[in-house]
């Protein structure tokens, strides 16, 4: 599906660089049908680096040269990029747009009308190869373009299409989720160390507590109410600790959390419709 095709970046950061890898790492795109443009040297020297492909400053160079144009850039830039190479835009190509907070409708206003266009939601373990991506067609977007984001995306993790108006929802919880894992793993690994466990222990146990908790439910089906189960005995541990998270309400700020980053991403999404 994706063989032959010309993948190219606007935008050569991490993000652009851990998509591009693990397209490679899949066989879904070849060296020497990648390229990205960044006007920083910093940027195009570590995506060449990690993924041998041709680097450049020249937008229009991407734009002109690729079947699958992917715009990575942050936000509050994209706007005065497209406006320098939107005349560039083919109708034979497809835009994949993980700009965060930027709509289908404000793409469109920014592309050529007959534009086909997908927008899509990573998040940061994208990095490792383990993003959880929602992603919305555009009207112009075809059936095989669908199917090819979909195959890009859940090459480096898992990807679900929705609908647009799910994306911000998306981003209160996948988007900033990774943020409040770290914060309840560091806080794990600090209980670890005032128990007594040297930092470093204590950090991967808790790390590796949440992965080997996140395989049990992904790989093979377990619902958390029953690993949470299981683990509780009667009278034990856990029970003891668990009292002692529904005491203190981390159920409903974990979720308030979530709620509010969603509604913090829809009032961004206005605030750009000006």
């Amino acid at each position: 599906m994706s063989e032959g095709l010309r993948f190219g970046f606007l935008g050569a950061g991490k993000m652009a660089t851990a998509l591009a890898a693990g397209w490679l790492r899949a066989g879904l795109a070849s060296r020497d049908r990648i390229m990205a443009s960044d006007p920083l040297l910093g940027a195009r020297e570590g995506f060449a680096a990690t993924t041998g492909a041709f680097v450049t400053s020249d937008n229009l160079h991407v734009v002109n040269s690729s079947d699958v144009i992917i715009l990575a850039v942050k936000p509050q830039t994209l706007h005065d990029l497209l406006s320098e190479v939107r005349a560039a835009f083919s109708p034979q190509a497809l835009t994949i747009s993980i700009a965060a907070g930027i709509t289908i409708r404000q793409l469109q206003q920014m592309l050529p009308g007959e534009c086909r266009l997908v927008r899509v939601m990573p998040n940061t373990p994208c990095l490792v190869g383990s993003s959880a991506t929602g992603f919305t067609p555009a009207a112009t977007a075809t059936e095989d373009d669908i199917a090819l984001v979909d195959r890009l995306f859940n090459a480096v993790g898992k990807a679900y299409r929705l609908p647009e108006h799910l994306l911000d929802a998306v981003t209160g919880l996948s988007g900033s989720g990774p943020a409040f894992v770290a914060v309840i793993i560091e806080a794990l690994a600090d209980a670890g160390v005032r128990m007594g466990l040297p930092r470093t222990v204590a950090l991967n146990l808790a790390a590796q507590t949440v992965l080997g908790t996140a395989k049990m439910i992904l790989k093979e089906g377990y619902h958390p109410a029953r690993l949470k189960d299981d683990v509780a005995s009667p009278g034990g541990t856990t029970m003891a600790g668990l009292f002692v998270l529904e005491k203190s309400g981390v159920r409903a700020a974990l979720m308030e959390a979530v709620e509010a980053a969603t509604r913090r991403a829809t009032e961004l999404g206005k605030s750009r419709d000006g």
